[in-house]
Parts: C-alpha cells; structure tokens; sequence
C-alpha cells in the first residue's frame, strides 16, 4: 500500500517535516500491530513517501529542501538591521527564497511571539530579503521563487531594492535610514548599483494576498497593526509608501503607479509592491508554486491515500491554504484524502464538501489546545497509528474509512 503524506506546519508547534514524521511513525505502528488475521498480506509492504508542503509563507523552505533542493545560508540583515544567517534553497539554476528567514517578526531580535513596538513597526527592513536573493543569484540561480509572508517591515520592498544594490536618496542626496518611515524623505532612487544579473532572472511572487500597496486595504493600513504600527504610524507609513511609489515612477517609469495597484502589491509590508514593479514578478497562488515545485501531482501515481493537515482546520482554509491545494491534486488523481490538524472550526458538511474523507483533529484526542500545541508529536503518532490499524478498511477500493 502506498501513502502520500503531505502537509503543511502546524504553527507555534511543529515543522511540516516533523508532522509527516510522526505520522510516518504511527501509521507503521498501527499497521503492524493490527492484530487482524489477513492484515500484512492486504497491505503488502506499507510504502509511506513524505512531502512537506506549506502555501507560501513560512514553511516554503522546508518543503523545498523535502523536495530535493539544497539548503543554503548566507549572512543578511536583520529587519532591524543587525546581522544574522538565513536559509534559502537551491536546486539547479531555481532558488526558493522564504522573506520571513530573513526579514520576519520571529527572527527579530527578542521576539517573544507578541507584538513589536511603533519604533520596530516604522523602521523595519527589508534589506535582508534583497541580500537573500543576490546570495541566489551568486549561487548561479536565474528562477527564484519568493515565497512572502510573516514579515517585520512595512517599507513597500524598498529594503528589498536596497539589498540588490539600489540607493535611496533624500532631497541632499543622502541615503535614507532604513524602514518604511524614512521613505517619507525619498527624492531620488539610484540604481547605477542594480546588480545587473536580474535582467536575466525570472521572478515569481508565492502569495495569497491580494491587497494592494495603497490605502484603506493597502500594506500600512491591513497589516502594519500586527507589526506594532499605532494608529498615527499607520497614516505615517501609508503617506511613506506613496511618495515611494511617486520616486519610482519617476526612475522606472509609469508602470511602477501601475503596480501599487495590482494585487498582491500589499504582500509582506509592500514586499509584493517591489517585486512586481521593479523585479516583473509573477504572482500566483502559494500553494500551486509548492505544489509545482515539490511534483506532488506526478508524485501521486500509484497512491491509494493521500494524508495532509496544518495546524488549524478553519474557513481559512478553504481559501486556497494548503489542505485544499492537496486535496484538489488528490482529487484528480482519485485518490481519497484525511486531514489532520491541531484542531477545526469546520463542520461535517464543509469537511466533505472540500474533498476531506476524515478530519482527524489533535482535540479529540487532548481538549486542553496548549497540551495539542506542547505534546503535538506523540498526538500525531497516536493518530498516524489509529489511522495505521485501519487502513485495509479501504485499502485500494478507495471505500470511505471504517473510524
């Protein structure tokens, strides 16, 4: 028999590879120790393959690296500006960048996991993220997927622009701080820097977000909030981002106004805003870029179970979170699809509507959520071995399970 296990992180809690391990662990035990006359020979040899997925944000970097790409570091700036050493993968001439290794709210310094102050919100960078991707083009990558999401900054990408080799100017000509607030002084961009090895590279932009960089639904007004931002910051910043957008143009011309607008330009503080106005990145869906690189479609040939999960199992989720994106390849593969997850919001009825045979949430095993979230691991493997002791129950009829 042969199962694909496929999901994404569980959050605060465990990597997307650390869940499918688990699972792998208890679904071998449940399956050797079904006590069921027949059981081995039904089964044959349990052939279990393990794909971390995730859906654009962070966790893209392991599911690259559990997909044969290569890890590698180099040391960037901090989004506070201080040095640290951040991850990227590389396979061939392809680089899968994750901007949350290098300019995320958790590798600020001292993160507790609340929310940073105003200052932090007004003067986090970017720049680590643009330092990444040349590390990319050293490495001799010409297709870097950027997969945006949990960042620290709310500076439109200017950072990014910045790490690539452009100077931001202010009306003296001297170069701007680093942040989004200090881009309320920008009166010129000097790009006789620009690393010129990206004329030659091709960009995509792994994101669910479609805001726009601007305004009530732009980058400044939705997400800086989360990042510290007071209310003052907010109006502050979002009168920053325009005059950056104002500056480009001036220097690149009229489709810099044009990208403030298109969507996904609002992604990871204006992120998405720089790599589609300055980089010509393509946006698509998070999911389908994982799901493309990792070949979870071609990978689930001759599979007769599917299992993804994430953390929380919510309406969320059904809006293109990595759970779907399964489940939809599944689906054109004809192959039946569990779900486990720390806990889920959904009801029976959305469960079976998306495409999920069984929803095996770590809350009916443990209702206290902070023993799910501390004890995530062993929850996992007593599911993968429940699941385990009844996998002849549909083993290749694709019947619904018998739990």
């Amino acid at each position: 028999m042969r199962i694909v296990i496929a999901p994404d992180k569980f959050k605060g809690s465990l990597s997307a590879p650390d869940v499918a391990r688990h699972l792998e662990t208890g679904l071998r035990n449940g399956s050797a120790t079904a006590g069921r006359p027949g059981t081995p020979e039904e089964l044959g040899t349990l052939e279990v393959l393990r794909i971390p997925v995730a859906d654009g944000g962070e966790g893209t970097l392991d599911a690259a690296v559990g997909s044969g790409f290569t890890r590698r570091s180099a040391v960037v700036s901090g989004p506070t500006g201080q040095p640290l050493t951040a991850e990227f993968a590389v396979r061939g001439r392809e680089a899968v960048i994750e901007m949350a290794a290098a300019s995320g709210l958790a590798v600020l310094p001292d993160y507790d996991g609340g929310r940073p102050g105003s200052e932090t919100a007004r003067t986090a960078t970017s720049v680590g993220t643009g330092e990444l991707i040349r590390a990319a083009l050293d490495a001799g990558c010409r297709q870097i997927i950027l997969g945006v999401g949990g960042s620290a900054n709310t500076d439109g990408g200017a950072g990014v622009l910045q790490g690539l080799g452009a100077r931001l100017l202010d009306a003296g000509g001297n170069e701007l701080p680093l942040g989004g607030a200090a881009l309320g002084h920008l009166a010129a961009i000097d790009f006789s820097g620009f690393d010129t090895r990206l004329e030659e590279s091709r960009f995509i932009l792994a994101s669910d977000v479609d805001n726009p960089l601007l305004g009530p639904e732009g980058a400044a007004a939705i997400f800086a909030p989360q990042k510290g931002a007071t209310a003052a910051d907010v109006g502050e910043l979002d009168a920053a981002l325009a005059t950056f957008v104002k500056v480009l143009a001036a220097e690149i011309g009229p489709r810099a106004v044009k990208a403030a607008s298109a969507p996904g330009a609002g992604a990871a503080g204006g992120v998405g805003y720089a790599a589609i106005a300055a980089l010509a990145a393509s946006r698509r869906p998070g999911i389908d870029v994982v799901l493309e690189f990792t070949r979870l479609a071609e990978r689930l040939a001759g599979a007769d179970l599917v299992i993804t999960g994430e953390g929380s199992l919510d309406e969320q989720s059904l809006l293109g979170k990595t759970p779907m994106g399964v489940a939809r390849a599944a689906a054109e593969a004809g192959v039946p699809v569990l779900v486990v997850c720390g806990r889920t919001t959904l009801s029976p009825e959305q469960q079976q509507s998306s495409g999920f045979r069984q929803v095996y949430p770590l809350t009916a095993l443990e209702s206290n959520v902070e023993i799910c979230i501390a004890e995530a691991g062993r929850l996992l493997e007593e599911l993968g071995q429940h699941i385990g002791v009844h996998l002849t129950d549909s083993a290749y009829t694709k019947e619904p399970l018998n739990v």
